[in-house]
């Protein structure tokens, strides 16, 4: 009875999503009838979860790297009682219901992280083990781990495929992440056909050379033996463990199963009765799921609330024992000290000298380390150039697991997935570095993370032609317009120390949005005063008397400039105001009043200067405007040299000035 019955509930999840996606007419059947039996052990048998309380905080977290088969996880969620009706699978794809195409974080319950971009959900669940490795350090202590979960990820062929899975995977070998497993939904099929087109190498080879210890499951209907995998890999706790799990690609379709045409696309009226005649499902009415197989999902549901009572004991006596600890544990699931930046008196100090604004973040983070205890971050290979590093603190890795600087390597890609997945497991606050020319690698993960809402931080440096002698291949152009570009994400380009302070304060205050800080490498005077205009994203940092007769606009490096420019404007006789715009994407959350009184209608002669792309700078300077910007990749030689040679100079302002 009990085969049978585990059989029935493995059905139930490829019944379901069958259905559904027939009904949509559209989305991919292949995954959730493949990993249905694997997927359905693990949830049952193996993962410390309760469906009641889904935001535990010591629950194991599961993460579908390959979010195409969302239904998979819209069936597992439904059947094991997180609130998800059966109304819900019935509307999928379809607009305003909760089972969009791919997972969405924060937008249906028990989703750990939006997936859809293949790999990208390896890189995610890495970041939650380490995470989770580095709060137990924290906080556990002998007799009383209050932080002991795990972290299980499904990914497949074509997250096999991306390099994203090859820069993570090797880091969680790196820093063995023992709670991680992976479960390799191995069909070898893809778009396109057999994997063997594209993708011969192996794979068990591969992740064995990261570090993972590996295991195969021959048949992925055995659920016994995929049990045991899943087992073995939990109770070795000296690596992470990679389980290939060899699969049919559409099981239970006879006419689909096996086939290329199973990945992403309806299966058609005739094969799904064929599919319900093959499993020897008792109806063939649509969404149709028996009450016993309901009943048993309600049990194993109702035993798993057990694990949480006895965590809630455990956690309570460590309250009692451990009282300091509690208190820091509520301070970092929490955002209190963030917000007390805003006082800090320590925080906000103006620089006296020069200086790169990379370096003035970096004098920010040496007083963040100590104001907002649970910073973890770091760079890609770049810390000594991005100045990210905290100095006096250790690395994280598997030797020490509480550093809170991270050595990502040369991985930008990855580094920011991993980073989401520590970010989404909650108790941190995390932050990355790379090259601003490198956010190109950056992106596809930043625009994730502003998906999914998370307030993730880049700190990118070397910001423009100023980069100087290193040459065009380094001197970002583009990037500024296109992180512009992105909704809900914020990008700063302060101008001087006060202002970093303000976007660091910002980047930390702004909870469901990222923030780039984008940042010097040459040195710039100190021009904004106490920079708190900066957190309004753009406001009058040198006025005139009266009416302006010209408005200079300006961000990071050229404020400077454009200061500059006034002063010889004014023994012109011309009435000058200077604009400090670090972001633009703040400026524009302001009233209506606060835009007009910074930059008022009436004055139409604007120039705004940026030493990169002109893209967006349109909407500030109007038609009657210009804009001094870069046309061209740059060049190689002295920053001075070049800022001289693309006209950014006080007699170019002045003339481009002129002749409007």
């Amino acid at each position: 009875m009990s085969k049978n019955i585990d059989t029935m509930c493995v059905n139930a999840i490829r019944v379901l999503s069958a259905d559904a996606i027939q009904k949509a007419n559209s989305g991919h059947p292949g995954l959730p009838l493949g990993a249905a039996a694997m997927s359905y052990e693990l949830w049952a048998n193996h993962m410390k979860i309760n469906p009641k309380d889904p935001q535990w905080a010591d629950r194991d977290r599961f993460v579908l790297s390959g979010g195409h088969g969302s239904m998979l996880l819209y069936s597992l969620l439904h059947l094991f009682g997180y609130g998800l009706p059966k109304e819900e699978l019935t509307k999928f794809r379809q607009f305003g219901s909760l089972t969009p195409g791919h997972p969405e974080y924060g937008h249906t319950v028990g989703i750990e992280a939006t997936t859809g971009p293949l790999g990208a959900g390896i890189g995610m669940a890495v970041g939650m083990a380490a995470a989770e490795k580095h709060l137990a350090a924290v906080f556990n202590r002998p007799g009383y781990e209050v932080v002991n979960h795990r972290t299980y990820a499904i990914c497949g062929d074509g997250c096999m495929m991306e390099g994203i899975s090859s820069e993570t995977l090797s880091l969680a070998g790196t820093w063995k992440l023992d709670k991680l497993t992976i479960l390799y939904d191995s069909n070898k099929i893809s778009i396109e056909g057999s994997t063997d087109i594209a993708f011969t190498e192996d794979v068990k080879k591969r992740v064995e050379a990261f570090g993972f210890k590996t295991l195969t499951v021959e048949d992925g209907n055995d659920l016994a033996a995929i049990g045991k995998a899943i087992e073995d890999a939990a109770a070795d706790t000296s690596a992470p463990y990679f389980i290939i799990v060899k699969t049919q690609i559409g099981y239970g379709c006879p006419a689909k199963q096996g086939k290329a045409s199973a990945h992403g696309e309806p299966l058609g009226a005739d094969n799904i009765t064929a599919m319900k005649d093959f499993l020897e499902w008792p109806s063939q009415e649509p969404f149709y799921v028996p009450d016993e197989v309901y009943a048993h999902y309600d049990e194993i549901t109702k035993g798993k609330a057990a694990a949480e009572e006895a965590w809630n004991e455990l956690f309570a006596a460590w309250k009692k024992e451990f009282p300091e600890l509690a208190e820091k544990w509520d301070l970092w699931h929490s955002d209190k000290a963030e917000a007390a930046l805003a006082d800090d008196a320590d925080f906000w100090v103006q620089a006296e000298k020069p200086e790169a604004t990379r370096a003035s973040s970096g004098t920010v983070i040496q007083v963040l380390k100590d104001k907002v205890p649970n910073l973890f971050g770091g760079s890609a290979d770049l810390a000594p150039s991005n100045k990210t590093d905290m100095k006096g603190e250790p690395f994280f890795s598997a030797d020490e697991p509480t550093g809170r600087n991270i050595h990502f390597g040369v991985r930008e890609l990855g580094m920011t997935a991993i980073a989401n997945g520590m970010l989404l497991h909650g108790g941190l606050r995390t932050y990355v570095g790379t090259f601003f020319v490198f956010s190109d690698y950056v992106k596809p993960m930043a625009r994730l993370a502003s998906i999914m809402n998370i307030p993730q931080i880049f700190v990118l440096t070397h910001d423009s032609i100023g980069v100087g002698e290193d040459g065009p291949t380094h001197e970002p152009i583009e990037q500024l317009a296109m992180l512009r570009a992105q909704p809900n994400f914020n990008v700063y380009r302060p101008c001087d120390r006060a202002e970093t302070e303000a976007a660091w304060y910002m980047a930390l205050n702004c909870r469901k949005t990222p923030t780039a800080l984008v940042l010097t490498r040459q040195n710039l005077a100190q021009v904004s005063g106490d920079g708190k205009g900066a957190l309004k994203g753009g406001y009058v940092l040198d006025d005139c008397e009266g009416t302006p007769d010209c408005i200079l606009i300006a961000s990071g490096s050229e404020v400077g400039l454009a200061v500059d420019a006034k002063k010889k404007l004014a023994e012109e006789g011309m009435k000058v105001r200077v604009v400090s715009m670090p972001c633009m994407d703040i400026f524009e959350q302001q009233s209506a009043e606060y835009k007009e009184s910074v930059l008022p209608k009436s004055v139409r002669k604007r120039v705004g200067i940026e030493a990169l792309s002109d893209f967006g700078w349109g909407k500030y300077v109007g038609l009657d405007g210009a804009v001094i910007a870069m046309k061209g990749f740059g060049a190689s030689g002295p920053y001075s040299k070049l800022f001289e040679h693309f006209g950014f100079t006080v007699d170019n302002v002045v003339k481009t000035v002129k002749a409007l």
